[in-house]
C-alpha cells in the first residue's frame, strides 16, 4: 500500500510538473500597430484626429471645444474660432514655403528681401482668406465639439500671387528684376489657379 501511495504521488507529481510547462506555442505573428483615429476608445472619422480630411483642394485644420452650458451654437462658435486660428498658421506656413522657393528659383532679390516679403505675404494672405473660411464637417464626440474649417487652396493662391507681386512692385529694382527674369510663370507654378 505504502508502495502504490508513493507511485500515485510521484505520477501526480510529474504530470502536475509536465502540464504546468506547457503553455500555448508562442506565435511569432507580430501584432500591427493601429493608427486609425480614436478618442476615449472609440472609432471616429479620420478627419477628427487631423489626419485624412478628406477635401481636395483646400487647406484645412480641426479644432475642438468642450460643450458649453451655453449650448451648442456657442461651442461651435469657439471651435470654428480655434479652427480659424490652427488654420492661419497653417496658411502662413505654407505661403511662406512656397515664397522662398519661389525666391530660390527665380533668384529674385536676397534671401533677406525674400524673407521679409514671404514674412509680409504669408501674414497678409493668412488675415484675407480667412474671410473665406468655413466650417466644412463637425462631430460631437462625448462632451466636445470637433470642427473641420476650410478655405478653398485657389483663393489662397490668388491672394498670395497678387501680394508677391505687390510687394515686389514696393521696389522697383525687384520689380524690374522680377520682371526680367519671367518670375511671373514661376509664382504661376507655386500658386496654381485651378
Amino acid at each position: 500500500m505504502k508502495k502504490f501511495i508513493t507511485t500515485l504521488s510521484l505520477s501526480a507529481f510529474i504530470a502536475i510538473s509536465f502540464s504546468a510547462c506547457s503553455t500555448q506555442p508562442k506565435s511569432n505573428k507580430k501584432e500591427e500597430a493601429d493608427f486609425r483615429c480614436r478618442i476615449d476608445g472609440q472609432l471616429q472619422p479620420e478627419w477628427v484626429c487631423g489626419n485624412d480630411t478628406g477635401v481636395e483642394g483646400a487647406y484645412t485644420a480641426v479644432a475642438s471645444a468642450p460643450m458649453s452650458k451655453m449650448g451648442r451654437n456657442f461651442t461651435q462658435v469657439e471651435a470654428i474660432a480655434q479652427g480659424r486660428n490652427a488654420l492661419a498658421r497653417t496658411i502662413q506656413v505654407q505661403v511662406k514655403n512656397k515664397i522662398e522657393q519661389f525666391a530660390r528659383s527665380t533668384g529674385v532679390g536676397s534671401s533677406e528681401v525674400a524673407d521679409k516679403v514671404s514674412t509680409q505675404v504669408s501674414k497678409q494672405v493668412a488675415n484675407v482668406t480667412l474671410s473665406g473660411s468655413k466650417m466644412m464637417k463637425s462631430r460631437l464626440v462625448g462632451n466636445t465639439l470637433y470642427v473641420l474649417v476650410g478655405v478653398p487652396e485657389k483663393s489662397v493662391n490668388q491672394t498670395a500671387k497678387e501680394a508677391v507681386k505687390s510687394s515686389y512692385k514696393n521696389d522697383k529694382a525687384l520689380w524690374q528684376q522680377f520682371q526680367a527674369q519671367k518670375a511671373q510663370d514661376s509664382l504661376d507654378k507655386e500658386f496654381p489657379d485651378n
